[in-house]
Parts: C-alpha cells; sequence; structure tokens
C-alpha cells in the first residue's frame, strides 16, 4: 500500500560532568544519540483526486463504502505509487459477493446526484491506466477479459445504461482493446430484449471474439497494452453525448450520440452487429423515440469487472465461465483471475440542474 515516510529526528545531549583531582585542564564530553522514528502515514485517494463528495463507493464484495474521503480497504480501494506519482487502485474479483442482482463484482464510484440529457452540462474526465483483466474465461463470450471503466447510468424506469466504457485484452496479446457501448432504452414492457451497441475506440470492438473457448483472434494492432495510459472525456450536453478519448503515441479519437432522440425505433435499424451478438439471443428489442429524455442519469467511474464465473450456455455474450475458486478473493487474486485499474486523474463537472439522487445503490447494472 502507499505510505508516506516522515522522519522526525530528536536528539539527546547526555552530559557527564567529571571532577578529576590535579587534571583542571579536562573538558566536559558530548554524547549525542540521535534516534529517528519513522511514521507511516496512509496516502487516501481522497489525496489523489479530491472530489470524492460528489461520489459514493460500492466495493468488490458488494458493499457501500459511501463517501470514499480518508478511506481505504486493501482487498479493493487504495493507493499506489508508481515512481512517477500516486494512483487509485480500483480491484474487483471475478466473483464474489455482488451488489444488486449483477453478475459481476464492482469497484465503482457513482456519482450521487442525477442530472437529465436534455437539459444537462455535465462532464467527467478521467486519465487511467488498466493494470490487469482476468486470466480465464471463455473466449467466444464477447465480456470475457474486459472491465468497465467508465460508465452513464439511468437512475429511473429500466435504469439502462446510454454509456460504458470498456477494456479488453485476450490471453497472450500484448494489447487489448478500448471500446464503447450504448445500450438502448427498450420501448414497451420487456426489457430483456434490450441490447448494445459497440463502437471501437483503439483495436477492436465487443463483437470480435474466439472461433472456440481458449483460441483468440489477431491482436489488435492500434490497442493499448496493460499499463499504459489513457484518458476519456465525456461530455453531455442540450441531450447530445460527447466523447473525447487520448493516448500517447495514439491517434485522438471523438465520438458524438444523441440521448434524447433515437435511431433505433424500428426493426429495420437493428444494426449488423446487433444481428450477429444478441438477436440469436432473443435480444431484439427496439429503442422508445425519446431514448433517454426525462431520464435521471448519472456518471460511474472504477473497475467493474465484466468476467464471471456463469456458464455461457446461459448467456454467451455476458457469462465467461471464468475460475472463480468458489467465491475465494484472495485465491482469484493470486492467480489473476480479477480486474484491476489505477486512476491518477479525474475531475466532475455538474450542472446546476442536478439534483439528488440518493437511491442509485439499486441499481441492478
Amino acid at each position: 500500500m502507499n505510505k508516506k515516510i516522515i522522519t522526525s529526528v530528536t536528539t539527546f545531549l547526555i552530559l557527564a560532568s567529571f571532577s578529576i583531582l590535579n587534571s583542571c585542564g579536562d573538558s566536559p564530553k558530548k554524547n549525542k544519540e540521535t534516534k529517528e522514528v519513522v511514521v507511516e502515514e496512509t496516502v487516501y485517494a481522497s489525496d489523489v483526486i479530491p472530489f470524492f463528495n460528489d461520489w459514493k463507493l460500492v466495493l468488490g464484495d458488494g458493499s457501500n463504502a459511501g463517501i470514499a474521503n480518508n478511506f481505504e480497504n486493501k482487498d479493493f480501494f487504495y493507493t499506489e505509487n508508481d515512481g512517477a506519482g500516486d494512483w487509485i487502485v480500483f480491484k474487483a474479483p471475478n466473483a464474489g459477493s455482488t451488489h444488486g442482482t449483477s453478475n459481476n463484482t464492482r469497484t465503482e464510484l457513482a456519482q450521487i446526484k442525477k442530472w437529465y440529457p436534455k437539459t444537462a452540462n455535465d462532464k467527467l474526465t478521467a486519465t487511467l491506466k488498466v493494470m490487469n483483466v482476468s486470466a480465464t474465461g471463455d473466449a467466444r463470450v464477447a465480456a470475457s477479459y474486459a472491465v468497465v471503466v467508465g460508465q452513464i447510468h439511468s437512475a429511473d424506469a429500466y435504469e439502462n445504461e446510454p454509456l460504458k466504457i470498456f477494456y479488453k485484452k485476450f490471453p497472450g496479446h500484448t494489447k487489448g482493446s478500448v471500446f464503447w457501448h450504448y445500450e438502448i432504452n427498450t420501448a414497451g414492457d420487456d426489457n430483456s430484449k434490450r441490447w448494445d451497441y459497440s463502437t471501437a475506440v483503439w483495436g477492436n470492438d465487443f463483437s470480435v471474439v474466439g472461433s472456440e473457448e481458449n483460441t483468440y483472434p489477431e491482436e489488435p494492432k492500434d490497442g493499448i497494452a496493460l499499463g499504459e495510459e489513457f484518458s476519456y472525456e465525456i461530455e453531455v450536453k442540450d441531450g447530445i453525448m460527447n466523447l473525447t478519448f487520448t493516448s500517447e503515441g495514439h491517434d485522438t479519437k471523438t465520438f458524438t450520440k444523441n440521448l434524447i432522440e433515437s435511431e433505433y425505433t424500428t426493426t429495420a435499424a437493428i444494426p449488423e452487429q446487433t444481428q450477429k451478438l444478441f438477436v440469436p439471443i432473443g435480444q431484439d428489442g427496439v429503442e422508445r423515440k425519446e431514448a433517454y429524455t426525462g431520464e435521471g442519469c448519472f456518471f460511474k467511474l472504477g473497475a467493474y469487472n465484466q468476467t464471471n464465473g456463469k456458464s455461457p450456455e446461459v448467456n454467451k455474450n455476458w457469462c465467461s465461465g471464468a475460475e472463480t475458486h468458489g467465491g475465494d478473493i484472495h485465491k482469484q487474486y493470486e492467480d489473476g483471475n480479477y480486474a484491476e485499474v489505477w486512476f491518477k486523474k479525474a475531475s466532475i463537472v455538474v450542472s446546476d440542474a442536478a439534483v439528488s439522487n440518493e437511491g442509485y445503490f439499486t441499481k441492478n447494472d
């Protein structure tokens, strides 16, 4: 763990005077004994990025830590120094107690106040590096070996997600992919038919999977390695989501998505990627015309592990069949079956129209 070392020096002067007959020329002798007292002082996440009053924290064991000022948990949430500076570590195993009804563990911040896309003027920025993704999983499952590092989540209605930012790297590859998802806000009464559409930033999108359980696709040439820094900026203003991704040595990528007027209101509009991934498993819904209009949304940031131990027979896109050691967190950490993400910078801008949203901990995803 990251500690600051404080050295305090206390000097003790021991003076002994000896009066020796016929030796008046002798001077007093001085002994100086110096003792160093080493005190370890924890560097908290709130010392690295002082913005925690805007968030509450969920840990990788499903517990709610609340506002995380002057807080650490050595299994899930702490700080490290890489020699150049301090970072906040978010860590989540493949399995354990999960939050809500989700299949996946997370150590993740959720914004306390919600805002509305149509009237929003809100922004989240972050600089991070992914340090680990699961060592196991089924390569045919799109979510295997992936972690979500930033989100926009709805707090209302179906509580769907207009944005998830992923990092994914297959075993044996040096470089992984960064991509983002838009999840439709399903029309009608059956939200089980919702689906995601994935867009590549660097490397591949979500749909590029292995041909067999342990057979991997070709490594992306323009991907991001573990430990390689990248940044994202999410701005939502007047119903439009603007995304900017930057990383040294890579092209800057920008994207725009309308959050208040859907382009997926008919079956004919379902993209080819969705036809391939989601329609075969019955997720073939359409989106309501107004998309996320009228729904309160909030940002999320951290490590939302997408790899889990559920059988791919349950859902070939989201159930990874990875090693979980029966939920033993430390055994998973020992053999690489976890997600770990480090953040060194982040900022949030909240519009005046944002309102309190204390109920977000009931969210399923």
